[in-house]
């Protein structure tokens, strides 16, 4: 049923009343977070509000405008996804084949499926940094990471956010289009979304306004621009840049509501993976789209952020609700957050900015979780603290006390509020009952020892 505004207790809301009252609290958010600039979009299915404030580049004071384009980091994955379920949809592949079929560099993965590469399941490693994979190409990295001493658990048992699942979904829209990704996900998605193309470091000029990202010192609140920096063969996995305008036709056609996508697609990309426990991220997971539990409802989208960039995507397929946000500073998440509260407070719309709180009970002590864990180069090691509880420090940086609780889940204390944020959690071997595996943030690493 269609979302239709207004709606009470704002019974006196019209469409141009609640652009207005977005444009003010968006406008406060951006100065509140020290975001140089951000874009909104709320569609309803019978009401499109778009509003925008602040520069697109700090350096140059560029006005941001409706149509300035944001690196998307992540945020382009589905859209990628979405480029692999159309081939499938056409015959071209079958989504629970082996990708090594196509790919003969993922030969030593014979288990992995593309559906798994799709949503997360496969339990490929991270990927190599985007400086080391700028010295090679995108069929050599995938046969030096993608190996059966790296996979992290056994494919379709599991879920390990990974960013080289999405160079070979990228790869395999190639093989199968004769095309390099950029002109494929154009041609097949980006043009009939009538979304002008742009990307991180393809070397065109743009065709359109685009957007910095921003590190803000927070002493004085003053905003950079910061470099994007993403190796060519990364690009399916984050390279496109969109405005929220743009993230919202995408959001129409997930819907069912645009003729781009068949419904079929969009229906086997919003059905969740019974493997797929992203943990902190979401509440599940389907082939290109996370999943968001909220009231009875379930909603789907995907994060993104760049170097400097957060950018939002929520889609309620039953109501035709679409929220689209781009920010230019990495504090844009907080906006993001408090924007929500917002939304739910003028239209009655709780649109879920993560995963869904659960109640997991008192923390407990969990001495068994200490050791070394591995996703690929990435070692991730949880050893005692300075008041003796665990801490979690990735590749030697400042370990990061952790809260444990009964479900083996975990919280992270945020060292600068001193408040705990969800972390991930803690997996036990069935057979052994030894912890195994840890997650966070969504990747899962493997223990190594228990040093």
């Amino acid at each position: 049923m269609p979302y239709t505004v207004p709606t009470a207790p704002a019974a006196s809301w019209t469409p141009s009343l609640l652009r207005a009252e977005l444009q003010d609290r968006l406008d406060a958010l951006a100065r509140t977070h020290r975001v140089p600039g951000a874009q909104l979009v709320l569609d309803t299915g019978t009401d499109l509000i778009s509003v925008h404030t602040g520069t697109a580049d700090a350096g140059t004071g560029t006005p941001f405008t409706a149509d300035t384009a944001v690196p998307l980091g992540s945020l382009t994955k589905p859209y990628t996804a979405a480029l692999v379920m159309l081939l499938a949809d056409d015959g071209d592949l079958d989504l629970d084949e082996p990708a090594a079929e196509h790919l003969p560099e993922l030969r030593d993965t014979p288990g992995v499926t593309i559906r798994q590469l799709l949503s997360h399941t496969g339990g490929l490693p991270t990927g190599p940094d985007s400086d080391t994979a700028a010295e090679t190409t995108a069929a050599r990295c995938l046969a030096a990471v993608c190996t059966a001493r790296d996979l992290l658990f056994p494919p379709g048992t599991d879920f390990s956010y990974s960013n080289a699942g999405y160079v070979a979904a990228g790869r395999l829209a190639e093989t199968v289009t004769g095309m390099p990704w950029q002109e494929a996900v154009s041609a097949l998605l980006l043009e009939p979304l009538a979304t002008v193309p742009a990307f991180i470091g393809d070397g065109a000029p743009p065709r359109r306004p685009v957007a910095a990202g921003h590190a803000v010192n927070t002493a004085t609140g003053r905003a950079r621009p910061a470099r994007q920096n993403l190796a060519p063969l990364e690009a399916p996995a984050g390279a496109l840049l969109a405005s929220a305008l743009d993230l919202a036709a995408f959001g129409n056609a997930l819907t069912g509501r645009s003729d781009v996508l068949p419904p079929a697609v969009t229906k086997e990309m919003r059905r969740p993976e019974r493997a797929a426990r992203p943990g902190a991220l979401a509440d599940g997971w389907g082939p290109g789209l996370a999943l968001y539990r909220r009231d009875d409802r379930v909603w789907c989208g995907h994060d993104g952020n760049a170097q400097g960039t957060s950018c939002h995507l929520r889609v309620d397929p039953e109501s035709g609700i679409v929220v689209a946000f781009t920010g230019n500073a990495a504090s844009a998440t907080a906006l993001w957050r408090d924007l929500t509260g917002e939304l739910a407070q003028l239209t009655g719309v709780r649109v879920p900015a993560a995963a869904q709180a659960t109640d997991r009970g008192r923390s407990v002590a969990l001495p068994e979780c200490l050791g070394t864990y591995r996703n690929g180069t990435t070692t991730y090691r949880v050893a005692p603290g300075p008041d003796g509880t665990p801490a979690l420090s990735v590749d030697g940086d400042l370990a990061l006390p952790l809260i444990c609780y009964a479900d083996l889940s975990c919280d992270l204390v945020d060292p600068a509020t001193g408040r705990p944020e969800p972390g991930g959690r803690f997996h036990r071997d069935p057979a052994t009952g030894r912890i195994d595996r840890v997650q966070i943030s969504g990747r899962t690493a493997r223990r190594t020892d228990d040093g």
